[in-house]
């Protein structure tokens, strides 16, 4: 099966969409992240959802989790606030390289797809035919597909 084929509709934010417009987004639609397009409107990269997290936890409570204990509801509603004043462009922790994005061409084999997903870590892969963005491929779909059927008990 190709990736044109296994490719879903996709939410596509740009580097100035706001922070918080973008995280809503995804929890909505519970994506494990969402297609970055630069200016040209080609994919620029993927933000997953673990990004808006390392950008929203303090530095220190990351190095040690046990220290999220002492941060109450208060803090943690502060937190959030951050998406507030910020934009996509600033949840990416550096500007990607191009040659190593979680893109793939529309008529790539599932295998294909896997490799890319396996090898950048991601949640997910724009699919594009061209410079067109056609849709991604999440993890879940695409282990759906490549996984046998579940046994009927």
């Amino acid at each position: 099966m190709t990736a044109r084929t296994l490719a879903q509709p996709f939410p596509i934010v740009t580097l100035d969409t706001d922070a918080m417009d973008a995280a809503q987004t995804m929890t909505r639609l519970r994506w494990p992240g969402l297609i970055v397009s630069g200016d040209d409107g080609r994919p620029y990269t993927i933000l997953p959802g673990s990004e808006v997290l390392r950008f929203l936890i303090p530095t220190y409570v990351q190095d040690d989790p046990g220290l999220a204990r002492a941060l109450d509801e208060r803090a943690s509603d502060e937190l959030f606030r951050k998406l507030v004043r910020s934009t996509v462009r600033d949840l990416l922790p550096q500007p990607p390289d191009y040659d190593d994005l979680p893109v793939v061409d529309a008529d790539a084999t599932s295998l294909e797809v896997a490799a890319v997903m396996a090898r950048m870590r991601s949640p997910l892969v724009a699919v594009v035919d061209g410079d067109k963005v056609v849709g991604a491929i999440t993890v879940n779909r695409l282990l759906a597909h490549l996984l046998p059927a579940a046994p009927a008990s």
